[in-house]
């Protein structure tokens, strides 16, 4: 499967806001965002940017692909998907992130969009996303059931004792 920007626009922009794919001058910012948000660890954002490596220094790799929001001309989110090995049209979302300051304005549901669009311009029928069943993820679990995730999977003291896997899918038609 070869890992492309589709030919046309996956979402209207507006002058204001906009998605484009990741930039070198946007690693510094999804850093700093991810770090405000103060809900991932220092090794979660250390994963995190090292996708964001991953995209900016292999131009032809074909496992992940990144775009960022700007507001105003400030990064304000971004995505992380890539197709999942092995399977025949299902995908990853890996990472979806908004500032704190910019959260409840619709920009993560514009990431969402713009990232089931973008499966969808490449044959991808399904979209899965794994978090943590803690407490600070629970706004992140709201996000997924509110824009069509169901709950697929949970496993039990995955991540730690007391701390489960869940997976969220949504099916793309």
């Amino acid at each position: 499967m070869q890992l492309t920007e589709p030919s046309a626009p996956v979402l209207a922009e507006t002058e204001a806001t906009y998605i484009r794919s990741l930039q070198r001058e946007d690693r510094k910012h999804i850093y700093q965002l991810l770090e405000e948000t103060g809900v991932f660890t220092e090794e979660e954002i250390s994963i995190a940017i090292e996708l964001v490596d991953t995209v900016l220094d292999k131009p032809g790799q074909q496992d992940y692909i990144i775009y960022s929001c700007l507001s105003n001309g400030e990064v304000t989110g971004y995505y992380c998907i890539g197709p999942t090995p092995a399977t025949g049209g299902t995908f990853d979302l890996y990472w979806i992130a908004v500032k704190p300051s910019a959260q409840g304005k619709g920009i993560g549901g514009m990431l969402n969009t713009h990232a089931e669009r973008l499966v969808q311009s490449l044959n991808g029928r399904l979209l899965i996303a794994e978090t943590s069943s803690q407490l600070k993820y629970q706004n992140t679990r709201k996000f997924y059931v509110n824009h069509g995730y169901s709950e697929l999977a949970r496993i039990a003291h995955y991540y730690q004792p007391g701390d489960d896997l869940v997976v969220y899918g949504k099916y793309l038609s």
